[in-house]
Formats: structure tokens, C-alpha cells, sequence
């Protein structure tokens, strides 16, 4: 596939924007191997090959999304690589709030929701140096989902997938031009910000506090009932189990208790 360049962040970051990819992920981790810079951006109109957290596909069909990663190549350590996630959903949350004029909520870690549908995801990767343990570059992958697709969501995701957007929109590639503009910049602002005001940022959009969820284990055999109480400043979410027990997850799988 030619890449094309359509973007008018082109000015100012690296933008690689192709029609069809199996991953933006993919593609920014092959990118960064090579060395791409700080800032390098890769778009696709459609992926083949999404892909979310857990060894999951996201489903990525052409024209009604926003699929997009970012390198970075910030002199982080471990825990400064694990706020980026939160990060992006911050930045993401904010841009999306932009476009419609409407709050958004954010699932621990990072998924963004609108009126209890998920329509957007983050996945980030990156590499790390041997010797000195930290990260050698970073890679941001979101995925947004602007507008219904024509067919609808899968039959496996209708319940839980939504669009920030109600119907299909002809300005569907302003949109997600303007969108990616938003989450870009917002990035990189968040990225020298204090990091005590992006937390604030991320809690006052986090939808689990106080609320029945089910705590899976990493193979889903086992499913614990808890009370999410909240989100501690390493972005680890604190909950209390039915036998008192409080403990802070700094990974997994969560789901709303109906």
C-alpha cells in the first residue's frame, strides 16, 4: 500500500498515513526498530489486524474510525512507561469531549465510554534497554470509533461497542483528521505536564468508582466479585472483595456487575 500523505499535522510531527494495515502498532514498532524519531505518527484508514490488550483483535473496518500510533522516545523509566496509558486516555477523553461537547468516561486502565458503550481503546508498547532498563521507545496505539459501521458491530461486540458519533457522518475524514490532531497535541502536552494534575484529570473521568464489578484472573478462570473503590497515583485500581480484603490491581481485567 502507498503511503499517502493527506494530514496537515504533517508541518509539524511525522505522519505516515496508508489506506489499509494489519496493525498501526505493527507498523510504528517496525518504524521505531529502524529509528524513527520522537513524534512519528502512523494512521491507517482501516486495520486487518487490530489489535487490543490481552492478546485481543479490536475491530477496525475502514472509514468510520480513528486508528493511529504514536513513538515516543522520552527518557522514561518503568513507571514513567506505565503512566502513558492513562495519559493517552486523558488526552483522548479530552479531545473526544472537544468534537461532541459531551463528557466521556474512562474504564480502568484504558478504555474511553460513552453512555455505557466502549468507543475507544488504547494499547501501548514499547521497547526497553538492557543495560540501563529503561525504555528505548514507546508506542501509543488508539483506536477510536467515530461513526457506526454500514453493517453494524460484530454480533460479539454489539452489546458493549459504540461510536462517538450517531450516524454516519460525510465529514467523517474532517472528523478524524481533526480528532487525531487533538489526541496528538493533547499527548504531548500531557507528556510535560505535572503528573499529579494528569492523575486528577484521569479520576474525575474514571466510571468504575464505587461501582460491582467482577475481577478476572489472566486465563478468565476465575472471576471475583469487589467494590472498585478507586484509582491510586501509580494508576493501580483499589478494590475491596466481598471478604473485606482490599487490594490494588496493577493489571487484569475488569467488567461492571449488572
Amino acid at each position: 500500500m502507498l503511503e499517502k500523505d493527506r494530514s496537515p499535522l504533517c508541518n509539524h510531527y511525522h505522519i505516515h498515513v496508508y489506506d489499509r494495515l494489519p496493525s498501526t502498532n505493527l507498523t510504528a514498532r517496525e518504524m521505531a526498530a529502524d529509528g524513527a524519531p520522537d513524534g512519528t505518527v502512523v494512521l491507517a484508514m482501516e486495520q486487518s489486524a487490530g489489535r487490543g490488550r490481552l492478546g485481543r483483535s479490536f475491530f477496525s473496518p475502514g472509514s468510520t474510525g480513528l486508528y493511529m500510533s504514536l513513538i515516543l522516545r522520552r527518557d522514561l523509566n518503568a513507571l514513567d512507561a506505565l503512566r502513558l496509558t492513562p495519559m493517552a486516555a486523558v488526552a483522548t477523553a479530552q479531545a473526544i469531549e472537544k468534537l461532541i461537547d459531551r463528557q466521556v468516561e474512562i474504564k480502568w486502565v484504558n478504555d474511553i465510554y460513552l453512555d455505557g458503550k466502549k468507543v475507544c481503546g488504547i494499547l501501548t508498547e514499547g521497547a526497553v534497554d538492557s543495560q540501563t532498563k529503561k525504555m528505548k521507545y514507546a508506542i501509543v496505539g488508539i483506536g477510536v470509533n467515530i461513526t457506526p459501521p454500514t453493517n453494524g458491530f460484530p454480533i460479539e461486540i454489539s452489546h458493549i461497542a459504540g461510536a462517538i458519533l450517531d450516524c454516519t457522518d460525510d465529514h467523517s475524514a474532517t472528523v478524524r483528521d481533526a480528532l487525531a490532531e487533538q489526541i496528538i497535541c493533547g499527548m504531548m502536552n500531557l507528556l510535560g505536564e505535572d503528573p499529579a494534575s494528569v492523575y486528577e484529570k484521569y479520576c474525575s473521568r474514571l466510571m468504575l468508582k464505587n461501582r460491582y464489578i467482577s475481577v478476572h484472573s489472566a486465563d478468565g478462570s476465575v472471576t471475583r466479585p469487589a467494590l472498585a473503590l478507586d484509582v491510586d497515583e501509580d494508576y493501580r485500581l483499589i478494590v475491596r472483595y466481598e471478604d473485606g480484603i482490599i487490594d490494588h490491581l496493577d493489571g487484569g481485567e475488569v467488567s461492571i456487575r449488572i
